[in-house]
């Protein structure tokens, strides 16, 4: 698999920037860090490769792994093309009692606690209903979240995630018009606690969804997917992938009840 350079110049540059000004301000300062609070050498060395590697777009791809491969896809420079197959899709009992769980998934690993991934969706050839792709974190079969537009009809679509917790999938949605044929997302990761958001442009990103994962507090797989319950069969285009430092800022207001606030 090869990756793009050119959708991730700009970023890459300034985060990187800020990297290496932080991991060398905590080398500076690391005797009165170790004092106050208890960060230690590995700590920093792990982090330091662990954000570093994720910023070097040249590796993004390469390190993806697929979970249910699909029979038909492209990775390419800057973009990846899923076809879906009939009848795949992500869901686990609530309300339909059935389990569903064979969408193809591509996704990378980390146990970064505090960073953002956006990607672009383009769903141009989605036409029957529940045709969708999106964004995915995909842990095991009962737990896991999505965020895609999902093909209702001529009229509209519904922009929504589904967060499954042990088993049990929930599913929010608003109907957006039919005519919508791109959407970005922005998946946002603060230690258990997760935010999907989306926009129209890349540029402004309106919140979707702010949810806790029991199983979400370790090592996590997250990334792209795409399916099509009925059937049905379409092409599902991904770009302008990015990963960044944490977008979804810490709250402001109320303050959290004492020891209970994860340290960044």
């Amino acid at each position: 698999m090869q990756s793009s350079s050119q959708c991730w110049k700009t970023s890459k540059t300034g985060i990187l920037l800020f990297s290496l000004f932080f991991y060398r301000f905590c080398a500076e300062n690391y005797s009165s860090f170790e004092t106050k609070y208890g960060i230690i050498d590995e700590w920093i060395i792990f982090k330091k490769k662990e954000f570093c590697t994720m910023l070097n777009h040249d590796h993004i791809t390469a390190q993806m792994k697929w979970t249910r491969k699909p029979a038909c896809f492209t990775v390419g420079p800057d973009r990846i093309e899923i076809v879906t197959k009939p009848h795949t899709d992500l869901w686990q009992r609530t309300y339909y009692h059935f389990r569903n769980d064979n969408a193809p998934v591509l996704q990378l690993e980390t146990d970064e606690k505090f960073f953002s991934f956006v990607v672009k969706t383009d769903f141009t050839e989605s036409h029957h209903r529940f045709d969708q792709c999106g964004i995915v974190m995909y842990l095991d079969s009962e737990n896991w979240l999505k965020a895609s537009v999902e093909y209702e009809n001529e009229t509209f679509q519904h922009l929504g995630s589904v967060v499954t917790n042990h088993g049990y999938s929930d599913w929010a949605t608003t109907a957006i018009p039919a005519n919508v044929k791109t959407m970005w997302y922005r998946f946002s990761r603060r230690e258990d606690d997760y935010c999907i958001e989306c926009s129209n442009d890349g540029k402004s990103f309106s919140q979707m969804r702010v949810c806790h994962m029991w199983e979400g507090a370790g090592r996590i797989s997250f990334g792209i997917y795409a399916c099509s319950p009925e059937e049905s069969s379409f092409k599902a285009v991904f770009s302008d992938m990015d990963i960044t430092e944490c977008m979804w800022q810490a709250h402001d207001g109320q303050q959290p009840d004492e020891g209970s606030v994860p340290q960044e």
